[in-house]
């Protein structure tokens, strides 16, 4: 039976995917410790490595500032990158199938700029909340990110009885441009020293981060993967349309909830930790949805594995393409994402042509 079922899942389509986006996340991984502007060699990397991880190190002698590099900046940052590339990119993908849009994700309805400013005032007045310690940011950015998208579908009902998706992109780019401003203002009230820490972050970035700012985003990746996971079937049921996937028994309301309550986990602790990095979630899961279809069944999982790859890339391109310096990692999500998604709009509206 279970010789069957695995002779029968790598025989079909969505099978080799799985095993070509793993190989893809093992070879990005790879990559990304192997490859940077300061080199080491690739077993004493592998060593140090694996001694720390398992205890099955096998070399000796090994400098401690090649050891601080690997476990302490290094191998952080491409995990760092590894998270925050998954959780936009199955924010994107449940953010798409629940408004049957594929231009919408965590940026175009707001949620991102809303995150973003949570994050910039608990940088801005140096805040901490009893009882949360160091997870004061990414509690208030999630919180904020969950407000602004509250915000945001507060405005089309008052202004259409009707969740048009149109309504509901145009609502998210005006509040989130709002919501910018109050960024920029708070950026122009602070002093040098807080203005360059906040920009810099802005811009995105995974460099400069350690394992406190892995500890901060897992627990959130987690639990909102897994409630956007448990609820595939009510994301396949809406893309039929809120009416009829009441009348085939979904609870359309409660679904709803819970795919904004997960989307923005996701999303609100990626910004938190990374900053505004743009276009993950609006290409990625566009990408995967072509080799797919619209299942959210394989959709939601090949789209974090996928997005988790690419950013791990894109984070090597911006540490690498000018050594030694860097290029924040949200300029080459932008170079590389919007040629590519406007080639694909482009490609479907050309298709639509054609059968029309």
């Amino acid at each position: 039976m279970q010789k069957s079922f695995i002779r029968k899942f790598l025989g079909s389509k969505i099978g080799w995917l799985y095993l070509l986006s793993i190989g893809f996340v093992l070879c990005a991984l790879l990559l990304g410790l192997f490859v940077s502007s300061v080199q080491f060699p690739i077993m004493t990397i592998l060593h140090i490595v694996l001694e720390k991880s398992f205890g099955l190190g096998w070399l000796e002698n090994i400098p401690r500032n090649e050891e601080l590099i690997i476990w302490n900046i290094r191998l952080p940052r491409v995990l760092l990158a590894l998270c925050v590339g998954a959780s936009l990119s199955l924010a994107g993908a449940a953010f798409q199938g629940l408004l049957r849009n594929p231009l919408a994700d965590p940026y175009t309805i707001g949620v991102s700029s809303g995150a973003a400013l949570g994050a910039v005032l608990v940088l801005f007045f140096q805040f901490t909340i009893i009882g949360l310690g160091s997870f004061t940011l990414p509690v208030v950015s999630i919180a904020s990110g969950f407000i602004t998208l509250m915000i945001v579908f507060g405005l089309v009902r008052l202004s259409s009885r009707s969740l048009a998706i149109e309504t509901i992109v145009l609502a998210g780019i005006i509040v989130g441009s709002f919501i910018g401003s109050i960024t920029s203002l708070l950026i122009s009230l602070g002093d040098k020293d807080a203005m360059t820490q906040i920009m810099y972050w802005l811009y995105g970035s995974v460099g400069m981060r350690g394992w406190s700012h892995i500890h901060l985003v897992v627990p959130f990746m987690i639990i909102g993967t897994i409630i956007l996971l448990m609820h595939y079937r009510e994301l396949n049921a809406l893309a039929l349309g809120e009416e009829a996937a009441d009348h085939i028994g979904v609870n359309v309301k409660r679904g709803k909830i819970m795919i904004l309550i997960g989307a923005s986990l996701l999303t609100g602790a990626a910004v938190a930790v990374s900053g505004s990095i743009g276009f993950v979630g609006l290409v990625i899961p566009h990408l995967v949805r072509l080799l797919t279809g619209p299942n959210h069944r394989h959709l939601l999982p090949l789209s974090m594995l996928f997005g988790g790859s690419f950013l791990i890339l894109a984070d090597l391109l911006a540490r690498t393409i000018i050594a030694p310096r860097e290029l924040p990692i949200g300029v080459i999500t932008a170079l590389i994402g919007a040629p590519v998604f406007a080639f694909l709009l482009i490609r479907e509206r050309i298709g639509r042509g054609e059968r029309g």
